[in-house]
C-alpha cells in the first residue's frame, strides 16, 4: 500500500488519538509478522476512527463485511456497550483462525459473532437494523454490499467503506483494473445518491462515511 499520508504525520496522528489496546497490538504485530498481506489490517489510526464513529452513533449492533485477522472487529467490540454485538463475515479460514484465537483471549470477544461464507449470502439472510456497517471485503462487490447495507442500516446509523482511494488509483482514467473500476463506480454511486449524505475521509486508504438523510 502506498503512503498517501507521510509516515511521520500518520505516527503523530496515532499518538494523539485513542490508544491501541494490548490485545489489538499483539494481533497487529502477529499479522504483520506472519500474514501474506498484512496491509489488509486497518491499523491503529483507522481503528480509533472506527471506534469513534461507533461511539458517536451510540451503536449496539455492528455488521462487518470482511474480517481478515479480526483487528477491526475487536475495535468495534471494544467500543460497544456490554450488550453490544458485532456480526463479522469472511471466507478465508486461515485468517479467521487467527481472529478466533484472539477473540477467545479478549474480554470483549464474546460480543463477536463470526459468519463464514460469501458475504452477500450472509447479508441476504440477516435482519437489521445495524447501527454501523463496515465494508472492507472484495472490491468488485462493493456496490452490491453498499446497496444491501442500505437495507440493513438503522435510521441514524452509518456505513463505513474502506479503501475508497485505492492507493490513489481512483484518479486514473481509464481505470487500470477491475477492482479500481468497481471502487470508482461505488464512489460515483454514493456521490450521486440523493437519499444519503456522505464524506470521503482521507484516513489511511480512504474511508467513505455514509448516512441516510
Amino acid at each position: 500500500m502506498k503512503e498517501l499520508v507521510p509516515a511521520d504525520l500518520e505516527a503523530y496522528a496515532e499518538t494523539h488519538s485513542m490508544s491501541e489496546s494490548a490485545i489489538r497490538r499483539a494481533l497487529r504485530e502477529e499479522t504483520e509478522r506472519t500474514m501474506e498481506l498484512p496491509q489488509m489490517l486497518v491499523g491503529p489510526l483507522e481503528g480509533a476512527f472506527l471506534q469513534m464513529m461507533t461511539k458517536l452513533v451510540g451503536a449496539k449492533r455492528v455488521l462487518e463485511i470482511g474480517m481478515f485477522t479480526g483487528y477491526s472487529a475487536l475495535c468495534f467490540a471494544e467500543a460497544l456497550p456490554e450488550d453490544g454485538t458485532v456480526v463479522t463475515c469472511d471466507v478465508d479460514e486461515e485468517s479467521a483462525a487467527v481472529a478466533r484465537r484472539y477473540f477467545a483471549q479478549a474480554p470483549v470477544g464474546k460480543k463477536i459473532d463470526v459468519r463464514m461464507g460469501p458475504a452477500l449470502e450472509t447479508m441476504r439472510d440477516l435482519t437489521g437494523p445495524f447501527d454501523v456497517i463496515f465494508i472492507d471485503a472484495d472490491k468488485t462487490n462493493y456496490l452490491n454490499y453498499y446497496r444491501r447495507a442500505l437495507d440493513l442500516l438503522a435510521p441514524a446509523g452509518v456505513i463505513l467503506i474502506d479503501n475508497v482511494l485505492w492507493n490513489g488509483d481512483v484518479l486514473k482514467q481509464p481505470p487500470p483494473d477491475e477492482k479500481t473500476a468497481a471502487i470508482q463506480e461505488l464512489n460515483r454511486a454514493v456521490a450521486g445518491d440523493p437519499g444519503v449524505d456522505a464524506v470521503l475521509v482521507t484516513i489511511r486508504d480512504g474511508v467513505l462515511v455514509v448516512r441516510k438523510k
